[in-house]
């Protein structure tokens, strides 16, 4: 990345004369590598994580199964940016707290490395850990680089920052899922330790290209609120071991007494969290009203999280058993279909950013609302799309050109989405909240997850027809709603666009 290293001509000490990343301030590219690393680490795991579950050298669980582990840990990792924000903006600071989380994450994929399928689910939550303490605050970072909302060069900023994302994203299936479903599981897993390790290195050293405010703590904690949360986190601990033992020693325990909690809280929390930042008295009129208008932008993209995150659940075991994966006759992991999504994202996104820059100049681009609306009723399409294979599968193998179409109508609609709301969400967020709402952002992909994980622990087969057809169908149905009160949301967001 050295080479994209520019610097200006400006004296030095001038504004403008420091060295940038494309334009940005150069932090930009410590944050970029670091959460290229972490992606390559957790998108890797995340590829083999379904196929290990399910295969007969692995956990040998059913697809069901399977799905609503796969969901739980994606929706317990989202769930967790809430407290990994909190622990920046209260206890930590981002800086502090990103490198204690690469650690964790780091310690999670050694522990699911050894052989042993005794420490299988202690090192999934190590990840999930992890990567909630990780993802709020290296985004709040990355605002951390500009000047305030205003700063026009924001959105690109945190669009390069997704590029990051994505190019880690499509390694990692392509390295660590070859090797772990080509040679060994855990020697896959242990690949996925090395990236987060090569992350880790990277932010340390580049650290000091951040900006201060990213080592400052918000609003620390005092003595007396440092000591009520310690005692509340220490009685619930202590009422979660009493219940687990009991059930244990009684013979009732089974998996779901851990996943059905965990989806439950994953609905529960954002409900529950959203209400105490709107009932919050010390918030602004104007900052009320876009917490208001906040709400809709969340809905939405949980509607969105539910179909689109069941590309590495759902669609990767429908691959792994309907899809011809021959090219030329040679066979390609399935694991390898996870790099198509990122793949997509980097040849999009610039297309993108381009329509979207043509369209500004021109008055003519869709406010952030009507992205989302967009958004919406492509992820959609994708599963009506999905309904073909479906059917054509009965007793035999597809096209993998179906599994690649799919992804494509999903990643147009998260290139509509994504990016976009993690720009609203800082602009949006009360000054209070700074790290939490990135955490309340995050919490809108838990409840789709939860959701997606009750479905399957309760017996719904999420490759049936029906199934389908009816999320699709809530998708567009959803996507139109938004568009048809889009003058409404656009009143409580005030002044962002």
């Amino acid at each position: 990345m050295a080479s994209s290293l520019t610097k200006d001509s400006a004296r030095p000490g001038t504004p403008g004369s420091e060295k940038t990343f494309f334009g940005h301030p150069r932090g930009l590219a410590t944050l970029f590598m670091t959460e290229m690393w972490e992606r390559f680490s957790y998108y890797g795991m995340r590829a083999l994580l379904p196929l290990y579950l399910v295969a007969p050298a692995g956990l040998g669980l059913d697809a069901g199964t399977a799905i609503a582990i796969y969901s739980v840990y994606v929706s317990t990792v989202y769930l967790l940016a809430m407290p990994g924000g909190w622990f920046g903006d209260r206890v930590w600071g981002p800086r502090k707290t990103v490198t204690i989380a690469g650690s964790v994450i780091m310690a999670g994929h050694l522990v699911l490395a050894l052989p042993t399928d005794g420490t299988f689910y202690f090192g999934l939550l190590l990840v999930a850990i992890g990567s909630g303490l990780l993802k709020s605050n290296i985004s709040t970072m990355v605002g951390h680089l500009y000047d305030g909302p205003g700063d026009p060069r924001r959105d690109g900023g945190f669009t390069v920052f997704y590029m990051g994302i994505n190019l880690g994203a499509f390694a990692a299936p392509l390295v660590i899922g070859t090797v772990g479903q080509k040679v060994d599981w855990h020697l896959g897993f242990a690949l996925a330790a090395l990236g987060m390790a090569l992350g880790l290195a990277q932010f340390l050293l580049g650290s000091r290209h951040l900006s201060e405010r990213s080592a400052v703590v918000p609003k620390p904690l005092d003595t007396a609120e440092r000591n009520a949360t310690l005692r509340k986190a220490m009685i619930w601990m202590l009422i979660a071991a009493v219940f687990y033992t009991i059930v244990v020693t009684t013979g009732h325990y089974t998996l779901n007494w851990v996943m059905v909690p965990l989806m439950v809280i994953g609905l529960v929390v954002p409900i529950t969290v959203l209400a105490r930042i709107k009932r919050d008295k010390e918030l602004t009129g104007v900052e009320q009203s876009k917490v208001s208008g906040y709400i809709w932008f969340f809905v939405a993209a949980a509607v969105f999280w539910m179909i689109y995150d069941q590309g590495g659940s759902t669609l990767s075991i429908f691959a792994d058993k309907h899809v011809d994966n021959h090219v030329f006759g040679w066979e390609f992991p399935v694991s390898w279909f996870q790099s198509v999504n990122p793949v997509l994202v980097m040849a999009l996104a610039p297309v993108f950013a381009a329509i979207w820059l043509a369209l500004a100049r021109s008055g003519k681009e869709p406010s952030t609302i009507v992205k989302f609306a967009g958004g919406l009723v492509l992820v959609g399409i994708s599963f009506f799309v999905f309904l073909l294979p479906l059917v054509a599968a009965d007793g035999g193998k597809v096209s993998p050109w179906w599994i690649v179409l799919i992804y494509f109508c999903q990643t147009t609609g998260e290139l509509m989405l994504s990016p976009v709301g993690l720009s609203v969400t800082t602009k949006m967020a009360p000054a209070k909240y700074a790290s939490q709402m990135m955490g309340v952002w995050f919490l809108a992909v838990t409840a789709g997850d939860a959701v997606t994980g009750l479905l399957s622990t309760y017996g719904v087969d999420l490759n049936k027809t029906g199934v389908v057809a009816a999320e699709a169908a809530l998708a567009v149905l959803a996507g139109v709603a938004v568009w048809m009160y889009r003058k409404n949301v656009k009143q409580l967001m005030g002044d962002v666009r």
